[in-house]
């Protein structure tokens, strides 16, 4: 395929598998490069093949450990920079500190807006990424930026099993655009949880339900599971509000800590994931799907690489 002659795909250590998995959907193979710490805790990067005037996609989510591949991925994108690549495009799946996108309490950071000058000063020339924690911050970037949505994945998984009576949740009031869309692909209505949080420390609780879920099956919709607290108290509510099955899906499944435990031993029948984050064997249970990104991401970066629309792969 002549197309993707001068494409060329590269991956950090963050999600070696996904970018893999990228390149077979493209038809071309990974990119050579190595990346390591030495002793000292310095990170390298070597480029291990020609990219001068290239097309070149580094495919590297922000995942655990975020600072080592937030610092990996900065130190890829000069090594591209330096060694003339034509055009760099910065795949990152997950972006992490999304959560920190406003100041919200006294003398803190606006750390999602600084992740992103990082990434625009250290040369990149745009950004392709997937379900942003806040969407203020495709604004933080003055190089162009992609959002790709997995909602319509998390819904086709659903609208195959034809579940009965099901009602689409949101676990608190900043998920609700995001659970209309999805309810909205799969013609279902919406409630809402009024959630409280629990001090800076990711704990949280839910309060109250807006909407009924009685003998109907409930789908909960957020777009990353951190701790589990939020999913695994939301299920409980709506069991004792009358629920029968309660699924949940969320885009980035970050689990951390005990959430793997908590999310098993909680009253949610199945938890369906993607792959835009590593799901380790340590962290899969019974109960968790994943669904993969790659083919999503591969048709955005195909598009990008032949001057095609990106939002067309969304519309109906």
């Amino acid at each position: 395929m002549a197309i993707f002659e001068d494409l060329r795909v590269f991956s950090g250590n963050a999600h070696p598998e996904l970018a893999q998995q990228i390149c077979s959907y493209l038809g071309i193979t990974l990119g050579r490069s190595e990346a390591f710490k030495f002793s000292n805790d310095e990170t390298f990067v070597k480029i291990l093949e020609n990219v001068r005037e290239k097309d070149v996609f580094l495919i590297q989510p922000i995942a655990v450990p975020v600072n080592d591949n937030l610092i990996e991925l900065l130190i890829m994108i000069d090594a591209m920079r330096r060694a003339s690549a034509g055009r760099i495009t910065t795949v990152i799946p997950y972006y992490a500190y999304g959560r920190t996108d406003k100041k919200d309490q006294p003398r803190v950071a606006i750390t999602a807006r600084l992740v992103a000058d990082f990434i625009s000063m250290a040369g990149a020339d745009r950004v392709l990424t997937m379900n942003l924690h806040a969407g203020q911050i495709q604004g933080f970037f003055n190089i162009p930026l992609d959002e790709l949505s997995a909602i319509p994945l998390l819904a086709n998984n659903f609208k195959e099993r034809n579940l009965d009576d099901l009602v689409v949740v949101a676990p608190d009031v900043g998920a609700a655009r995001r659970a209309r869309n999805i309810a909205d692909l799969l013609g279902a209505p919406i409630a809402i949880i009024e959630k409280q949080r629990l001090g800076n420390d990711d704990r949280a609780e839910a309060v109250s339900l807006i909407g009924s879920v009685e003998g109907r099956n409930a789908l909960l919709v957020d777009d990353e599971i951190l701790t589990g607290g939020t999913m695994v108290s939301a299920a409980g509510l709506l069991k004792e509000k009358g629920a029968l099955d309660v699924y949940c899906c969320a885009v980035h499944p970050l689990l951390s800590g005990t959430a793997p435990e908590l999310l098993r031993d909680s009253e949610l029948k199945e938890v369906v994931v993607t792959d835009t984050l590593p799901v380790p064997q340590e962290k899969q249970f019974g109960d968790l799907k994943v669904l993969s990104v790659a083919s999503l991401l591969g048709e955005a970066i195909h598009r990008i690489h032949s001057g095609l629309s990106v939002g067309a792969m969304f519309e109906h």
